[in-house]
């Protein structure tokens, strides 16, 4: 109904696009069905359309007075971003993050919407349809996994991060390489991870509101820190080189020393 989709229908319009439109392509892509972008990494299947289209016409309904943008209407027509800031209010949409992963038939891939209102991001969303694991988080709320508090373990050791770049991967905060911690090349499984004590901090080298607000979000109301490679804290208007998160204050100025933006 228009105008009265809560926290949960939101979700529940999740899960109901990754089973008719995303699922049903997994592991059953033909090559006709991908095409690339940016370059030849930057790939976007028939089942990323689909979803974002579904998504968008949803969110469209029950909030006409919303902007609803997805990554995929984004890179089609880039000045679309521009109006994120300033709305009164907007939803912003990864139909599918880790698009490479779904490809390739990997479960490390899922579905993902934040909402912003001015610019700052009051709701977030992630769905990993393979797992069966919802992440939700309101501001001034907390996280919450399938309605559940959050599991979080931190084992006694150095800040241990990661980041899809091959020469960082398991680069400590004390700038010595531990044993390698693999990045999942999605960001709807690596903020979970921070968010459990797989990992404690993570740097970015994109800053695509898409990918970021709803698991900055989460990060910060699990009392972690998200700010750009000018140390800003990341927002809907963010635009930088990079983006370091960790699980706290401390964690986040000592990885900071080490990051490779700012060595010269």
């Amino acid at each position: 109904m228009v105008g009265h989709m809560d926290t949960s229908d939101i979700l529940d319009l999740m899960k109901e696009t990754a089973e008719t439109v995303i699922t049903p392509r997994f592991r059953a892509l033909s090559e006709d069905d991908i095409q690339t972008k940016s370059g030849p990494h930057d790939l976007v299947t028939v089942a990323d359309k689909e979803a974002e289209a579904h998504l968008t016409a949803a969110l469209s309904a029950a909030f006409p007075g919303a902007l609803v943008i997805g990554e995929e209407a984004i890179f089609s027509e880039p000045a679309k971003r521009l109006a994120l800031p300033d709305a009164e209010q907007a939803f912003v949409i990864d139909p599918i993050d880790g698009t490479r992963n779904f490809v390739r038939g990997r479960d490390a891939h899922g579905v993902m919407i934040a909402e912003t209102k001015h610019g700052i991001t009051t709701r977030g969303w992630i769905w990993q349809p393979q797992t069966g694991r919802a992440y939700v988080v309101e501001r001034g709320a907390g996280v919450r996994l399938n309605d559940g508090p959050v599991e979080c373990s931190r084992p006694e050791r150095l800040p241990l991060g990661t980041t899809s770049k091959d020469h960082m991967v398991g680069f400590d905060a004390d700038g010595e390489l531990s044993p390698a911690i693999s990045s999942y090349f999605s960001c709807a499984f690596d903020y979970p991870a921070l968010l459990h004590g797989e990992i404690d901090f993570r740097y970015f080298t994109s800053v695509q509101p898409w990918d970021h607000l709803a698991g900055c979000l989460m990060v910060e109301e699990s009392r972690g820190v998200a700010r750009t490679a000018e140390a800003i804290d990341y927002t809907a208007a963010s635009v930088s080189k990079g983006l370091l998160v960790a699980c706290d204050g401390p964690t986040w100025r000592t990885a900071f020393k080490f990051w490779p933006p700012n060595q010269h």
